[in-house]
């Protein structure tokens, strides 16, 4: 049976070697996990503007890339963190679409009592939410599919190609998403939202 690994690679195996291949399998996803780990949180987050539930993201994105982990592209071709991407950007959109099925439960919740931050690292990760959570409104006024051009190359650092082979659309028309979305953030972006904006382009 022939079948295609994750760097890229094709090759036969035998029914004595379906042990071994998974095991090797398991370490080339390893490895795609240590290169892309962090930029798939740091998407998650800023997409989200929650560092906890972007943690809860990014593990579900790098569970379902190995529940279909014959279809990652060869990390020679350089299009594998695009392609995790998009999945990232898919599980995004879902937990999104679930976060509004209950939003009306959620709202009925008592609000837990503000207690001042005791360490330095909880100051830090609320003012970083905060800043987030400022830029994300603002861009979340954008249309959907301005929303994630503007997530993927301004603050993913996607080249266009990348974004055409992330989202599964021509170049052309990640240039005139892109191209739409920055002339009215330009309009909206407060500055503390234009500094977070522009600190990750």
């Amino acid at each position: 049976m022939v079948l295609r690994t994750l760097c890229g690679v094709r090759r036969t195996r035998s029914a004595g070697a379906t042990a071994a291949g998974e095991a090797s399998d398991a370490v080339a996803f390893g490895q795609l996990f240590s290169r892309h780990a962090q930029a798939v949180y740091t998407f998650c987050a800023r997409r989200t503007a929650d560092l906890s539930l972007a943690e809860d993201l990014t593990s579900i994105t790098f569970l379902e890339a190995w529940r279909h982990r014959e279809r990652v592209p060869s990390e020679d071709t350089g299009s594998a963190l695009p392609w995790l991407l998009g999945v990232s950007n898919n599980v995004v959109r879902n937990a999104r679409r679930g976060q509004r099925r209950y939003q009306d439960v959620l709202e009925r919740l008592p609000a837990p009592p503000v207690v001042p931050a005791a360490e330095d690292q909880a100051i830090a990760r609320s003012a970083t939410e905060a800043g987030l959570r400022h830029a994300l409104d603002t861009i979340s006024a954008l249309p959907e599919r301005e929303q994630e051009v503007v997530m993927l190359v301004l603050w993913s650092g996607l080249s266009y190609e990348e974004v055409g082979t992330a989202l599964a659309i021509p170049v052309g028309t990640v240039r005139s998403r892109l191209s739409r979305a920055r002339s009215k953030l330009q309009i909206a972006l407060s500055p503390p939202a234009h500094a977070v904006l522009k600190e990750s382009s």
